[in-house]
C-alpha cells in the first residue's frame, strides 16, 4: 500500500471514530484531545521498550510494541491531516535536511 494510501486509510478510521464520539460525548475529538491521546500512547510505547529490554515484565509486549508503534503512526498521520502538512513530502524533506547534516558533519 502506498503512503497516501495509508493515509486515507487512517483519516476513514478517523472519521469512524469521530461519529462514534459524537454518540457518546455530543463532539468529536478537538486537535488538542488527539494530541493528548498521542502522548498517553508515546508513553505506554515507552513502557513497551523497556519491557522489550527486559526491565519490565508484560506480557505479550512484542505483539503490543507492533500495536503501539501502529497507534503512535496512525496518531500522526491524523495529526499531520488535520494541520494541513503533507507528512509525505515533510518526511522526505526531513529525511534530506539529516542526510545533508550528517554529510557535512562526519
Amino acid at each position: 500500500m502506498e503512503f497516501g494510501q495509508l493515509i486515507q486509510r487512517a483519516m476513514e478510521i478517523r472519521r469512524q471514530y469521530e461519529a462514534k464520539e459524537k454518540q457518546l460525548y455530543g463532539s468529536a475529538w478537538t486537535n488538542e484531545e488527539i494530541a493528548l491521546g498521542f502522548v498517553g500512547d508515546v508513553g505506554d510505547l515507552a513502557k513497551l521498550i523497556v519491557a522489550e529490554s527486559g526491565k519490565r515484565n508484560i506480557t505479550d509486549s512484542r505483539k503490543k510494541l507492533a500495536h503501539e508503534l501502529s497507534d503512535c503512526l496512525w496518531s500522526v498521520m491524523v495529526l499531520a491531516h488535520m494541520h494541513d502538512i503533507d507528512l509525505e513530502a515533510s518526511f522526505q524533506n526531513t529525511m534530506d535536511e539529516l542526510e545533508n547534516h550528517l554529510s557535512n558533519n562526519p
